[in-house]
């Protein structure tokens, strides 16, 4: 597997026709590794920065999202995000049966976050 450890993000595209999100970034060889997202449901990202640095993206059960996003959940259900629902139960039952993963970006330095897709891969590119 392709390490992003210590990896520099160069940039990201957010493709909302296509479902996609893809992140370039270098390691310290400046090869150039992509992190691609598909089928992407939402994402959020802080702290966007030149010179963010990753420190991992790691996959977690849909139980830690709504944990972790519960307020946000809460404030945002009104205008439909990330999807319709009523309550949170109801959500987090239409994220699991549509087969989301709850993907989180931690950094050494600016950008994380997280994304809910359906899968994530990562490459080098030639």
């Amino acid at each position: 597997m392709v390490s992003i450890h210590d990896n520099e993000i160069v940039s990201y595209e957010v493709n909302f026709k296509k479902g996609r999100i893809k992140i370039n970034t270098k390691n310290s060889q400046e090869n150039s590794i992509v992190i691609l997202f598909d089928e992407v449901l939402t994402h959020l990202f802080k702290h966007e920065m030149s010179n963010s640095i990753l420190f991992d993206i790691e996959k977690y059960e849909m139980e830690e999202f709504i944990k972790y996003n519960e307020k946000l959940l809460n404030e945002t259900k009104d205008y439909c995000w990330p999807i319709n629902y009523d309550t949170i139960k109801e959500l987090k039952n239409k994220l699991i049966e549509g087969k989301y993963n709850y993907y989180v970006i931690s950094s050494s330095l600016g950008l994380n976050g997280w994304v809910l897709a359906k899968e994530m891969t990562i490459q080098e590119e030639l």
